[in-house]
């Protein structure tokens, strides 16, 4: 009760902060990226804000002819719906049926095709709405007082320079967190702060610190091939010589969408601000059919399956495997697949094309969430308290289960080798060993267990830049420091050069004196 009362006074404290309204701009993003944004856009408006997203015509996810209370600024491209889609298909085919392993095959070239074409459109995005002079002038007018942005979506930094208004980021990672690193200047000592794909813990032996350390620079290589055209893009539109990464480490704040429940301990900036689970939510009464179905699995309780929204289907060979297997627990399975039925498909599975699954983990019955290993989805186990089995597919995902494993909280499968009696021996380990529900308890109760939740510490530093005009007291002095001033490696180069100018005059020294005494010697000898 305690903790409640404080929590309603953080929010009436946080309102009377923020209850100035102000117009407040969203550069887009894609897929589960814009299921975050949508969070922090509702709860903007709650406390009075003006909301505008400026979306391309052009965009699969965000559907904005319907009906919402923020305001959609649509831009024209020249692709179609269909042709960005169609990357963002490849790119998830690639990753799951091709399979890059690691980290070294990022650089594979049907990947770097992918990238390409996917850089390709974004630019054109880009161009979009920096080369609408009309549309820029509209949005000059509205006076928007910040601009928030996810990374994954390139031009949102770009935007903001070009309209004059302070910009915040909010993104999970980047590829070997070079963004976050490189730009945003935050410390990653690889000898215990894993490079993020890299699937390790904080307690890595001496080989895997060593591809830690081989990982982190191939992911710069990786990440300045990819940001070279961007530089140039970004120095024209601007027009002065710039970089990507200059530009975007002038984000004001940095909203990490992850907390110490999920992520090890590390050094973190000033401006660097750990909101995850943001989107979390208490569970909502679930359908009649599904709370019937749900009811119906007696103490054995219900599986949640389900591998994301990105992923629509399987093959018919991988369908019938996971069906045959899921058919042999007694527990009832609710699996959100928009695929073909499959052959194989049991009595206690019902398949849902789409799946309230916050109100399921949150649901009593639930005992265990089968998972691809999106942030989202683990966040919300996390905060209901359910133990994971990943199955995880590409980008994040492996190192997002290589966390919960660590932590005990999950069993970690290959999707690649994956077959029934693994899946089988997975879900009752995970059921019947009652350490992983007692792990995952743990994590819940760390994430419950903050000053303010996530979202309305979000919010908070998104109206804290509104009111100060920026957060420029919060970022650090590396911005301005060349890579061999941040490494100190002038002053080491100095103090190098005067060591062995001391050195120097010492050996000159002693071979004077050694000659003075020489001298004398041989002149005393030659008087007696």
């Amino acid at each position: 009760m305690l903790v409640m009362q404080l929590r309603y006074m953080f929010s009436v404290l946080l309102f009377l902060q923020g209850v100035t309204s102000e117009n407040v701009l969203i550069w887009f993003a894609e897929g589960s990226h814009w299921i975050n944004l949508k969070s922090v856009i509702e709860e903007l408006i709650e406390r009075g804000h003006n909301v505008t997203v400026a979306v391309h015509s052009s965009s699969p996810y965000v559907n904005y002819s319907e009906p919402h209370p923020f305001t959609f600024e649509v831009f024209e491209v020249p692709f179609a719906r269909e042709e960005f889609r169609d990357i963002l298909d490849d790119f998830v085919e690639f990753s799951i049926y091709e399979k890059p392993h690691n980290l070294l095959d990022v650089v594979g070239l049907r990947l770097r095709e992918i990238v390409a074409a996917g850089t390709e459109f974004n630019r054109q995005t880009c161009d979009g709405v920096i080369k609408n002079r009309k549309l820029l002038q509209k949005l000059k007018a509205a006076k928007f007082k910040v601009l928030l942005s996810d990374p994954i979506s390139p031009c949102g930094d770009l935007l903001a320079m070009k309209l004059g208004i302070p910009f915040i980021f909010t993104l999970r990672f980047s590829l070997g967190s070079s963004m976050e690193r490189y730009c945003g200047q935050l410390p990653a000592p690889p000898s215990y702060v894993p490079v993020v794909m890299s699937g390790f813990s904080d307690k890595m032996t001496f080989t895997e610190r060593l591809k830690n350390i081989l990982y982190m620079h191939l992911c710069s290589v990786v990440n300045d091939w990819i940001w070279h055209g961007w530089d140039v893009y970004y120095s024209e539109v601007l027009g002065k010589p710039t970089t990507f990464c200059e530009t975007m480490g002038k984000a004001e704040i940095w909203l990490i969408r992850t907390y110490w429940d999920f992520e090890f301990p590390r050094p973190l900036l000033p401006n660097f601000v750990f909101v995850g689970g943001l989107h979390c939510r208490p569970a909502k009464p679930l359908s009649q059919e599904l709370e019937e179905f749900v009811q119906s699995s007696g103490e054995h309780g219900i599986v949640i399956f389900s591998l994301g929204s990105l992923v629509k289907n399987l093959t018919a060979e991988k369908a019938n495997m996971i069906a045959e297997a899921l058919g042999e627990i007694p527990q009832k399975v609710v699996w959100s697949y928009a695929g073909e039925q499959p052959k194989t498909l049991a009595s206690n599975t019902m398949l849902y094309k789409w799946l309230p699954q916050n109100d399921l983990l949150g649901h009593p019955k639930t005992r265990v969430f089968i998972t691809h290993g999106g942030t989202n989805g683990i966040y919300e186990a996390i905060y209901h308290g359910v133990p994971m089995i990943g199955i995880p597919l590409f980008a994040d995902q492996p190192d997002n289960m290589a966390h919960m494993k660590a932590k005990g909280a999950a069993v970690v499968l290959s999707f690649v080798t994956l077959n029934k009696h693994d899946l089988v021996n997975a879900i009752n380990t995970v059921i019947n060993d009652t350490s992983y529900k007692e792990n995952v308890l743990k994590l819940s109760q760390i994430q419950r267990d903050q000053p303010m939740s996530p979202l309305e510490r979000a919010v908070f530093w998104i109206e804290f830049v509104m009111r100060h005009g920026g957060a420029q007291h919060l970022r650090p002095e590396a911005h301005s420091l060349s890579w061999y001033q941040y490494h100190c490696l002038d002053v080491i180069a100095f103090l190098f050069i005067c060591l062995v100018i001391i050195l120097f005059v010492l050996k000159k020294c002693c071979m004077f004196c050694c000659r003075k005494c020489r001298g004398t010697r041989v002149k005393k000898n030659k008087t007696e």
